[in-house]
């Protein structure tokens, strides 16, 4: 007789609830980000964001899984992984200095969508006629926000576009070795690299900082990755990816009025529709491949 396991409604709320915390602490990572890299040097604050979730992992892992957590059958691909995270949260932070938070955001939500095309272009899967159309509109949408032939067109707008690229290169390749590595091991190694890597330019690029509000906001960004990513987990752990993936989208909201609380930034209205598009756009495609991951053939257990 085939087992069926139904989710109980009270853990589909708190799941909702979780993943909306979680995006909420994103938004919060974005707006802070924002503000620390007007005073602390670029790679300053990048290092130690990197230190933070770095050191916080090593400190929850250790002692779960001591040093086994070390073993690895790619460790090329570790160091690749570490790079191309690295890379994008570089280019995250260079983006938000020069970037509204709202479009910033509404920008890096169409990375499902690249990693369709990528799919389809690299990959040869098949993408049916709607998914082509979600990635249509999410890219008029991102066209929209950018408007690269009107007047008031800032090139700033582009760099969330290299972050999309890498940060798709960088989910391929976390798709691609889960099949076969522990994610405490990715996670770990993913900390260090960057942490590692950004030392070596630590001394050419520290600068003292006097302001309290500044050290503050640099312990904010390792405290909302560190917080945004878990809460995520707990929520995939209490509810389905296709009730979960929708709400993700609130974090353009959230971002909104982080961007208008502390800058001061609200979206003109073609800003807002292409924010629009983008979102509903990425909801659906998200839905959609949570319903075709489902469809695998079924077997009868006894």
């Amino acid at each position: 007789m085939r087992a069926q396991t139904l989710t109980k409604p009270h853990n589909v709320l708190a799941g909702i609830g979780l993943a909306i915390g979680s995006v909420a602490c994103f938004a919060t990572l974005d707006t802070t980000t924002k503000f620390v890299t007007l005073g602390v040097p670029l790679l300053m604050a990048v290092w130690f964001r990197y230190a933070f979730q770095a050191v916080a992992t090593t400190l929850v892992v250790l002692p779960l899984r001591g040093l086994s957590v070390l073993r690895t059958a790619h460790p090329r691909y570790q160091l690749l992984r570490g790079l191309l995270l690295m890379s994008s949260t570089m280019l995250a932070f260079f983006s938000l200095k020069h970037t509204p938070v709202a479009e910033f955001t509404a920008i890096v939500m169409i990375t499902p969508l690249v990693i369709t095309l990528l799919a389809a272009m690299q990959l040869g899967e098949q993408v049916s006629p709607l998914r082509w159309l979600l990635v249509i509109g999410g890219f008029i949408g991102t066209l929209i926000i950018i408007r690269p032939d009107g007047d008031d067109f800032n090139w700033a707008l582009l760099l969330p576009l290299a972050l999309v690229a890498s940060n798709a290169w960088f989910q391929l390749l976390t798709s691609k070795m889960v099949r076969t590595e522990d994610p405490m091991t990715m996670q770990f190694y993913t900390g260090w690299v960057g942490t590692l890597v950004a030392s070596l330019a630590l001394p050419f690029v520290w600068a003292s900082i006097d302001s309290w509000a500044l050290w503050g906001a640099l312990v904010l960004v390792g405290l909302m990755g560190t917080i945004g990513h878990f809460l995520l987990i707990l929520a995939y752990q209490r509810a389905p990816a296709a009730t979960i993936t929708p709400y993700l989208y609130i974090q353009i909201g959230f971002a909104m009025l982080g961007g208008w609380l502390v800058f001061s930034q609200v979206p003109d209205l073609w800003a807002l529709i292409g924010i629009a598009m983008i979102a509903v756009c990425g909801a659906i495609g998200g839905w959609l491949s949570v319903r075709e991951s489902r469809r695998v053939p079924a077997h009868v257990e006894t």
